[in-house]
């Protein structure tokens, strides 16, 4: 009997669908078999580049009957829309984060998903790979006693500096928070558990930010969205996270996440790579020792949590990277936003249990 395998839809050509089509076409049990885009030529170069993938309109994908899987990763502003009319087509859809600008966007296709026995899905899977993974299993092992406090840090001078075309990075859906920031709570939502509370504030320090490269250097554009975030969660367990988010930093020497628990603490990789090394100190050794890998799917790229969603769903399974923890780490970010805007702390409404761990030499095809 051969290989089962889910054919995958992708809409929208950017700067990102290289990577997800270079780890894609080495996973098993997905491939990817159409593209749209506005720009219908852009979809037709990575057609004619990549034999069995058409090249086809947004509507003429979702209506394909062999299209089972919808991978969204156009702007921010349009995955709701997009995820919206693939669902009503009767196909699952898998998104780049967040899922949705906000949650008036977002919890309708929660919706509309449950009502039609559909599944959403949603990056960043770079917490299903050894480095997340692995702190997870140290932290379930009791390597550090119990958690108390985490510390999560991003700080950049701006996307600018590399992308031809930054402004959605500066517009609702974007800013530091709502771009990186899924990256490090969905990583402390799994290591942690989800969030009840948070305190927050943000500012900018430009109106203005300017073009660095491509045809369009030196071109100015508007910042819609505060550059500079930081905040504190109240996990229901009981820890406390401090976040730093920002797009207004030329240099610093911030640890991505660290975790401190009774015991000991542990330093966790940056959760926008997939693996990197995990390391402890200890109250018996305050040395920083590194741990070897003990969980989380190897060599893993963007698309792992697509090719895991795809075995879920022909194993009739969870999968990991799912619609319930992409919205409630989207209601995490958007009530730090709104903490600072309104002066004052703010619950959380939403809460998500911890998706499964990845066991150690895990298969996307039989996790």
């Amino acid at each position: 009997m051969g290989e089962q395998v889910t054919n995958v839809g992708i809409v929208g050509t950017g700067v990102i669908s290289g990577t997800y089509l270079e780890h894609l076409a080495k996973l098993p049990g997905v491939q990817v078999v159409a593209v749209a885009d506005l720009d219908l030529s852009r979809a037709q170069t990575i057609a004619d580049q990549n034999p069995g993938i058409r090249a086809l309109t947004s509507d003429d994908l979702f209506a394909d009957p062999e299209v089972d899987i919808v991978l969204n990763l156009t702007i921010p502003a349009a995955h709701a829309p997009v995820h919206q009319a693939a669902l009503q087509a009767g196909k699952h859809v898998y998104g780049e984060k967040p899922l949705a600008v906000d949650r008036a966007e977002a919890e309708p296709l929660l919706k509309l998903a449950a009502a039609n026995n559909l599944r959403i899905g949603c990056a960043p899977d770079t917490v299903l790979g050894t480095g997340t993974q692995t702190a997870r299993a140290a932290l379930d092992r009791g390597d550090i006693g119990v958690p108390t406090a985490a510390t999560a840090s991003f700080v950049t001078p701006g996307h600018e500096l590399w992308h031809p075309a930054p402004e959605f990075y500066y517009q609702p859906g974007g800013g530091p928070l709502l771009d990186m920031g899924p990256y490090y709570v969905t990583s402390l939502v799994t290591l942690l558990g989800p969030v009840r509370r948070v305190t927050g504030r943000a500012g900018r320090s430009q109106e203005q930010r300017k073009v660095h490269t491509g045809p369009r250097a030196g071109e100015t554009f508007p910042v819609e969205v505060p550059t500079h975030v930081t905040g504190v969660l109240e996990h229901e367990s009981g820890a406390l996270t401090t976040v730093l988010m920002s797009f207004d930093v030329w240099a610093a020497r911030l640890p991505r996440i660290e975790i401190y628990g009774t015991e000991g603490s542990l330093s966790v990789p940056d959760p926008n790579n997939f693996d990197g090394t995990v390391e402890i100190a200890t109250a018996a050794n305050r040395d920083w020792t590194a741990l070897p890998v003990a969980g989380g799917y190897a060599n893993a790229g963007r698309g792992v949590g697509v090719a895991d969603m795809a075995r879920a769903l022909r194993n009739g399974e969870p999968h990991r990277a799912d619609g319930a923890l992409a919205y409630h780490v989207l209601d995490v970010l958007q009530s730090v936003l709104e903490s600072a805007a309104q002066d004052q702390s703010l619950d959380v409404a939403s809460t998500v249990s911890r998706p499964a761990a990845v066991p150690l030499g895990a298969s996307p095809e039989l996790a």
